[in-house]
């Protein structure tokens, strides 16, 4: 019950505020391309007992990680905490998601009293393993990823534990992005401390804490509203990843949603057993992905903290894909958790039909560039490359946009050419990619590149190429991504989505992400939406005539040809 409603909207403005700022601190003191430049990095407030408050307009997929993470911390570290430390973890099996994705913790003290945690999750560009990037689908293993960091303390009330510091530096391939990145999150944990001890200053401890209770209950019940609006009843819904990059496939997904009285069960039994390779993701992260899907389709004004969480129930089968097994391989998961988004998403189409959009493509790629210079130092590239979503049930999909679930943005053309290792050749979209409907889906993002130094190794994680980003309500799929080397060469080869390969000077390599699947019949969409398509070079003629029966000439519409196409196909 909120006793005052002023005092709890400035409240909750201002803990959403500080946690903004935190984010904005790590992107201003960030040292790594993956971070500063993609944006691949989360921020949260969490209360005394590890609670989430308040998020940063960051990565949806990391934040409802952060409760099992503080519960491996608190487990750990809380009949100890003490003002000054700082903690770090990565290991899936101890709170953790993927060994690149390290958590910085930091207590908050006022005076004597712990008020909370500021959380930060950074995705590291290199943590070790034998691939450049630690996120190589072909591991089979998690030793083969990279240092693993159980619930540790790197500072001790002010004092860093140098030793533990030299450890992990030593095990990675470009030690001082690592520290500056350690660094920013040390810095956005110390923003987040000044503005949670502002607010225990201004309110009281005591008073604080009840605000803490206020905002939890206030996102719960919001929640469940929404959720009183759906028809109660048991929606399913399957989708697949391709494969698992070590030739076995395809890879289910299954979700049984149920909607009642008491919230919302999502139920992942006939879902993959884990696999042999890095596409394994952890319990929380399903978990995570799942928020992220509902929170999605919901208002955005409700606050996702631990309170939006509380109608949630899972069954998520162990050793499954979705709830791996030390010692699986986790590095590759994040495709898993799009895929988990996706699939939630359709099962809920029916629930909330003029809300859920038709699928984008597939959660944003990941590219890494292992290069290793005269000297033997190492250098990681990294191009994560995010193309669009599908269709909405009111309007086309985004172009050149992360899914909901990433909120990443793509590598600026210079970023990745300023090493002077890779030259980007072209960059752009392609037209005929989105999923044709009465509201056409995203177009597909292509990236053409040159390397310029003497070899270079690359892995990328890319899918639907196989199993399309699907179409709802009669629109059509989005087409297929592709990875191909020397295209329209002697030498041109087609790669799998899922490859790890060599690269050697003047190599040229194309990436083509998925376009997103289309939303209602095509031919309800308006010949003039289609031909404002064809100028704009989303659509070309013969797409429009193909996918839209629209038939354009020089003129312009030709109305007549348009009624006849339309109604053959008919």
């Amino acid at each position: 019950m909120i006793r005052d409603a002023v005092t709890f909207e400035v409240f909750r403005n201002a803990v959403t505020g500080i946690a903004d700022e935190m984010a904005i601190t790590v992107l201003r003191t960030a040292h790594s391309q993956l971070v500063a430049s993609s944006m691949d990095f989360s921020a949260a407030l969490c209360d005394a007992r590890g609670r989430v408050i308040a998020q940063a307009n960051t990565l949806p997929v990391h934040l409802g990680s952060i409760p099992d993470a503080m519960e491996a911390i608190l487990a750990e570290f809380g009949d100890s905490v003490a003002p000054g430390d700082l903690y770090l973890l990565n290991d899936p099996s101890l709170g953790g998601m993927h060994l690149p994705d390290i958590f910085a913790v930091s207590p908050v003290f006022g005076g004597e009293t712990l008020l909370g945690f500021a959380v930060t999750v950074v995705n590291h560009t290199d943590v070790g393993g034998w691939a450049a990037g630690s996120m190589a689908v072909q591991s089979t293993n998690i030793f083969a990823e990279g240092i693993q960091i159980p619930p540790s303390r790197l500072i001790d009330t002010g004092t860093t534990n140098e030793t533990f510091l030299r450890v992990l530096l030593r095990n990675v391939r470009e030690p001082e992005l690592l520290r500056g990145d350690l660094e920013s999150q040390l810095a956005a944990c110390h923003t987040g401390a000044e503005g949670l001890r502002a607010l225990a200053a201004r309110h009281g401890v005591e008073r604080l804490s009840e605000l803490i209770d206020e905002l939890l209950d206030y996102s719960e019940t919001l929640l469940r509203a929404a959720l009183a609006e759906a028809v109660p009843g048991t929606y399913e819904f399957t989708d697949h990843i391709d494969d698992d990059g070590l030739g076995s496939g395809p890879i289910p997904i299954r979700v049984k949603a149920t909607l009642s009285e008491s919230g919302i069960e999502l139920d992942f039994t006939g879902s993959s057993p884990q696999v042999g390779s890095a596409l394994n993701a952890t319990e929380s992260f399903t978990r995570s992905a799942a928020y992220a899907a509902l929170q999605g389709v919901l208002a955005s004004d409700i606050p996702a903290n631990s309170g939006f969480y509380r109608p949630f129930s899972f069954v998520i089968p162990p050793a499954s894909i979705l709830n791996g097994q030390r010692p699986a391989a986790r590095g590759a998961r994040g495709l898993v958790g799009f895929r988990i988004i996706d699939a939630v998403l359709g099962a809920l189409a029916p629930v909330f039909p003029d809300r859920v959009p038709a699928a984008g493509e597939g959660g944003p790629d990941g590219i890494a560039i292992g290069l290793v210079g005269p000297d033997g130092e190492s250098m990681v590239l990294w191009d994560p490359l995010a193309g669009a979503w599908g269709a909405r049930p009111d309007r086309d999909g985004v172009d050149g946009i992360s899914s909901l679930g990433a909120n990443l943005t793509n590598t600026p053309v210079e970023e990745l050419e300023r090493s002077g290792h890779l030259r980007i050749d072209g960059y752009g979209y392609l037209p005929d990619s989105g999923g044709a409907g009465r509201w056409r889906g995203g177009l597909a993002t292509f990236r053409d590149m040159t390397l310029l130094a003497p070899e270079a190794s690359v892995q990328i994680r890319s899918d639907r190429r196989k199993f399309l980003p699907y179409g709802l309500s009669g629109g059509a799929p989005g087409t297929p991504s592709l990875n191909v080397l020397d295209q329209g060469g002697p030498g041109e080869r087609v790669l799998e989505s899922k490859p790890h390969f060599a690269m050697t000077a003047g190599t040229r390599h194309r990436h083509v992400t998925a376009g997103g699947g289309g939303h209602g019949h095509p031919f309800g969409r308006e010949p003039e939406r289609v031909l404002e398509d064809v100028l704009d070079g989303k659509v070309t003629r013969e797409g429009a005539e193909r996918d839209y029966g629209v038939v354009i000439d020089d003129g312009g519409i030709d109305l007549a040809a348009t009624a006849a196409a339309r109604g053959k196909a008919r």
